[in-house]
């Protein structure tokens, strides 16, 4: 049934987010799930009028990086980073992303789903309608492959929409150690091809760091990606600088993630290849770092940020869209706009669906999310404060 909101703060988050939206200045028509009419005064033609008291009224918020579907818990290594060990080290001992393999590698789908709803709860209780969901904690075809199936499974539990990103080259398991060439061509390449064929794939990543791989190794993967059509992203320059952002770039990277430690060359890169920059403040905090992602050199190139909460098991056990946009502000230095398009407009191009989400103009998805507070200020500028009165996704109030 057609529908028409008003009486709303409106947020379109298309060409820029205004400061102090006016009640009723314009309205939404939504039918068959999609927004077809955003206007001062929209054609009601029998429709259902939602009166929306005021309230704010924003594109859902998206989670374009996440690693939420995972084995066991990495408690014990916040500890230790508390005691000064880095997580470089932890890593090297076998902690890190190999601790959550091996929890990972002894749950079937349906324990990594039940493990993982909560997670993802909690993201949809912020009105998120879209998240992403990696591999990478399998290391093994079999295990890669159940991640994903666990991930398409909980968009079938849930109403919300579920991008599936293999990540498999993501670290090396201990029976590959020394052989990144031949886990890259036996493991990350052969299991794509795999999840292809069972339609578990939507895009490709891979770590590009000293703890992972370099962008030699990795070029075979990113060969075999573009010529299955996979659009691919990377996680870049985050602990130390790899040259990972150039390279992706190069293959035309829907997104570089992390960045920390990139620079005003692969900006410039970025903005020619059109690659969102995907900034993880959740990461940042959890690991105490002090160099900050080159936030002015986007704003010069004309590069997109996103935010995300990079929800996992030891680096950013995160599960708040909210917080992720407060740290943005606040460690980051982001304005306000940048944060809530972050999580809107660019997060949806982050993932190749700028044309299907994350603002409210007609045609696209009617994925939109009613807070009751009248300015986007309120929303970055609280901390534990989820003031969501309606999640709205395809149309239907959820």
């Amino acid at each position: 049934m057609a529908k028409v909101w008003t009486q709303a703060r409106v947020v379109t988050a298309e060409g820029g987010i205004d400061r102090a939206p006016q009640v009723g200045a314009l309205e939404v028509r939504t039918e068959g799930g999609r927004i077809v009419a955003v206007a001062p005064r929209v054609a009601r033609d029998g429709a259902e009028v939602v009166d929306c008291g005021g309230r704010l009224l924003t594109p859902a918020p998206l989670d374009c990086h996440t690693h939420l579907v995972f084995g066991g818990d990495r408690a014990a290594e916040f500890e230790r980073r508390l005691e000064g060990v880095a997580y470089a080290q932890i890593a090297a001992e076998g902690g890190g992303i190999k601790a959550s393999m091996r929890a990972t590698r002894a749950l079937g789908v349906e324990a990594l789903v039940a493990a993982s709803l909560p997670r993802l709860d909690h993201l949809l209780r912020e009105g998120v309608s879209t998240v992403e969901v990696k591999s990478g904690y399998g290391l093994s075809v079999e295990a890669e492959l159940t991640l994903l199936r666990a991930a398409r499974a909980l968009g079938q539990r849930r109403r919300v929409r579920v991008v599936t990103t293999w990540l498999a080259a993501h670290a090396l398991p201990p029976e590959y150690e020394g052989r990144a060439e031949a886990y890259i061509a036996e493991v990350a390449m052969a299991g794509l091809e795999a999840a292809v064929a069972e339609g578990l794939v939507d895009a490709v990543d891979a770590f590009c760091e000293g703890i992972a791989f370099t962008p030699a190794q990795l070029a075979p993967l990113y060969d075999r990606a573009r010529a299955l059509g996979l659009p691919v992203k990377i996680h870049a320059e985050q602990l130390s600088h790899m040259g990972g952002t150039a390279f992706a770039c190069g293959y035309g990277a829907l997104s570089a993630d992390h960045l920390e430690h990139a620079t005003a060359e692969d900006a410039r890169a970025m903005a020619q290849a059109g690659t969102v920059a995907v900034l993880l403040p959740g990461a940042f905090y959890a690991l105490r770092e002090t160099f900050l992602p080159p936030v002015e050199a986007f704003r010069a190139a004309g590069v997109p940020m996103a935010l995300a909460t990079d929800c996992n098991p030891g680096t950013s056990p995160l599960t708040s869209v909210l917080l992720a946009m407060n740290m943005g502000a606040t460690l980051f230095r982001m304005t306000v706009a940048e944060c809530l398009l972050g999580v809107t407009a660019h997060a949806a191009r982050a993932l190749g669906l700028g044309d299907e989400t994350g603002r409210i103009v007609p045609g696209l998805s009617a994925d939109m999310a009613l807070w009751d507070v009248e300015t986007p200020a309120q929303l970055v500028a609280r901390i534990g404060f989820n003031p969501l009165h309606t999640r709205i996704y395809q149309g239907e109030l959820v």
